[in-house]
């Protein structure tokens, strides 16, 4: 089934975006029917981000959280209550599973579950190695310096 976004002629003409528009066209053909457990993601600054999941009635050992190649995974088994004689039964507690597509580089760096909230701190860390880096004319055999760094003067030989 085709999605109702053709990505060919962007295919055509972008290099290395296929796993983003491999996943645009997956999400837009499944419909994307999952919305329970609610939650919100929070721009927190420019690198750090945070996912808050609504987990009413959850505890601690009940949840799992799992980051594996750029996908974020939390489940949550609700254990049975043997001793339970619910006339109505409002609260959902069904098992629930919610994934969560990660941009290369982010990193998850901690959860803390507080008042039924289940918060997932995220980060992007860029590699040393892909900052943008000044390269000065003429150098040749030198060390680029990173953009960030403050330039030192060059020392004159001495004659």
């Amino acid at each position: 089934m085709r999605s109702a976004f053709d990505f060919t002629p962007f295919r055509r003409s972008a290099v290395g975006f296929d796993r983003l528009f491999d996943m645009l066209e997956n999400n837009a053909a499944s419909g994307n029917g999952e919305n329970y457990p609610p939650f919100d993601l929070i721009k927190v600054d420019d690198n750090k981000y945070r996912i808050e999941v609504a987990v009413a009635g959850f505890k601690r050992e009940e949840i799992e959280i799992t980051s594996h190649q750029n996908v974020l995974i939390v489940r949550g088994q609700k254990g049975e209550e043997a001793n339970a004689n619910y006339i109505h039964r409002g609260i959902a507690t069904r098992s629930f599973e919610r994934r969560f597509a990660l941009a290369d580089h982010i990193n998850v760096t901690g959860a803390d579950l507080h008042d039924g909230m289940l918060c997932l701190d995220l980060v992007r860390e860029i590699p040393e190695a892909m900052k943008p880096r000044k390269i000065e004319i003429g150098a040749t055999g030198e060390q680029p310096q990173t953009i960030e760094a403050e330039a030192r003067p060059r020392e004159t030989e001495a004659a």
